[in-house]
C-alpha cells in the first residue's frame, strides 16, 4: 500500500505573492487537511444550482485531497444531499410513497455475484425482521474505468435499497431509525457497508479524487438530482489507509482533522454498551457494537453522533455531547449552561453518560 502524498500538479497553483489576512482568512491558520465545504439555501426549495455548486467546491478541494503512485486512485471524495424526490421517482422501479415516507441508500455490496445475491437476501430478511419492506434495489450506474488499478481492485457494486414502513405512516427521523436498525444489523450479521440509509439524505462517495466524484456517478450529473444542501469532502487519509466505506462524508459529518483521543473514546463508548438503553430504538443488542471495527476516528465519531441524534435528543445537542464548548476561562457564558457543558464534558469523558 503506498504512502498517500500530494504530487506537484495537485497542489494549489502557485501565487507570485502571498495571500494576506482578509475576512475570516489567516494565512497563519494553513494547515495540510482534508478539504470541507458546505452549501445550502434558504428559499425553503430545493435546486439543481445546489448540486452544482457543492460540485464545484469539491473541485476546489483537490489540493486537500490525496493520491498515492496512482493519480487516478484518491483518498476519497463524497457529496451528501437531501434525497432528490423527483429524481428517485424516476429511476426507481418501484410506487414509492410521499417524499419522507421512503428510505433509500447505496449498499456497497461484494464483487462476486453470488455473495453478492446471498447479502442482497440477507438484508431482505432483515428488513422484513425489522418491519420494513423493501420496495426496491436499483443498480447504481458508475463509469468504472475512471479510477486506477488499487481502487478498481477494491471497488464495491453499488446498488441502491428502498424501504418504507408497511403501513407507511413513519417518516422522517422516525423512519431513519427503523432505517438505522436495519442498516447497523446488516453491518454486524452480514458484513456488509452502506454509504446512508435515510429518509433525509443520500450519500454518494467512494475512493476518488474530486475530480472523479461526478462522472463516475452520472447520477450527481441528472439535471432533476435537487436539493437545498449539500456537504461535499475531500480526503487526505491520516489515520488509516484509504478505502470506499472510509471516503467522506458519512452519514451525518464530514470531518478535517485527526481525534488524537479516539482510543480512549471507542473504550469508553464500548464500556458504556452494556448499560445503553433507548425507548425510541429499542433493542440495542442486535445494534452493538456502536464503533465499527477497522474504522476511521471520523467514522467513530460520526457513529457515535448518529446514535445520539436517532435515540432522541435534537443534533446541536447531540453535538455538544460530542464536542462540549470550553468553558473554564468564559466569564460570560450563561451559569446554567455552563453547569451543563461542564457536567456533559465530566460524564463523557468519565463514562458516566448511560443512555443512549
Amino acid at each position: 500500500m503506498t504512502t498517500p502524498q500530494y504530487r506537484d500538479e495537485h497542489r494549489a497553483p502557485a501565487l507570485a505573492v502571498p495571500p494576506t489576512a482578509h475576512g475570516l482568512y489567516d494565512p497563519a491558520a494553513e494547515h495540510d487537511a482534508c478539504g470541507v465545504a458546505f452549501v445550502a439555501t434558504l428559499r425553503g426549495t430545493p435546486g439543481r444550482d445546489i448540486v452544482d455548486a457543492g460540485l464545484t467546491a469539491l473541485l476546489n478541494l483537490d489540493h486537500r485531497g490525496a493520491v498515492g503512485a496512482e493519480e487516478n486512485s484518491g483518498d476519497g471524495a463524497g457529496i451528501l444531499t437531501q434525497i432528490p424526490d423527483a429524481f428517485v421517482r424516476d429511476v426507481v422501479d418501484a410506487e414509492l410513497p410521499p417524499a419522507g415516507h421512503y428510505a433509500i441508500g447505496t449498499a456497497f455490496l461484494p464483487q462476486d455475484a453470488h455473495a453478492a445475491q446471498a447479502a442482497v437476501r440477507g438484508v431482505e430478511a432483515i428488513a422484513a425482521e425489522e418491519k420494513l419492506d423493501v420496495l426496491a434495489w436499483r443498480d447504481v450506474p458508475v463509469t468504472a474505468d475512471l479510477v486506477g488499478p488499487s481502487a478498481r481492485a477494491s471497488m464495491p457494486v453499488f446498488r441502491q435499497l428502498v424501504v418504507a414502513d408497511p403501513a407507511r405512516e413513519l417518516a422522517g427521523i422516525d423512519l431513519d431509525r427503523r432505517a438505522y436498525r436495519l442498516r447497523k444489523r446488516a453491518e454486524n450479521e452480514l458484513g456488509l457497508f452502506f454509504a446512508s440509509l435515510s429518509a433525509r439524505t443520500l450519500t454518494y462517495k467512494g475512493m476518488l479524487t474530486t475530480a472523479q466524484l461526478e462522472p463516475f456517478f452520472p447520477d450527481l450529473s441528472d439535471p432533476r438530482y435537487a436539493s437545498e444542501i449539500a456537504l461535499v469532502h475531500s480526503r487526505f487519509s491520516t489515520n488509516t489507509f484509504p478505502s470506499w466505506p472510509l471516503a467522506q462524508p458519512f452519514r451525518s459529518i464530514a470531518h478535517n482533522g485527526e481525534i488524537n483521543t479516539v482510543r480512549g473514546n471507542r473504550n469508553w463508548m464500548a464500556a458504556r454498551e452494556g448499560t445503553l438503553a433507548s425507548d425510541v430504538l429499542g433493542d440495542l443488542a442486535p445494534l452493538l457494537p456502536v464503533c465499527s471495527d477497522g474504522s476511521s476516528d471520523s467514522a467513530s465519531f460520526d457513529e457515535v453522533l448518529e446514535l445520539l441524534h436517532l435515540s432522541g435528543r435534537p443534533l446541536p445537542h447531540a453535538v455538544l455531547m460530542m464536542i462540549p464548548e470550553a468553558w473554564e476561562n468564559n466569564a460570560d457564558m450563561d451559569p446554567d449552561l455552563r453547569a451543563s457543558t461542564s457536567t456533559t464534558r465530566r460524564s463523557w469523558s468519565r463514562g458516566t453518560g448511560r443512555r443512549a
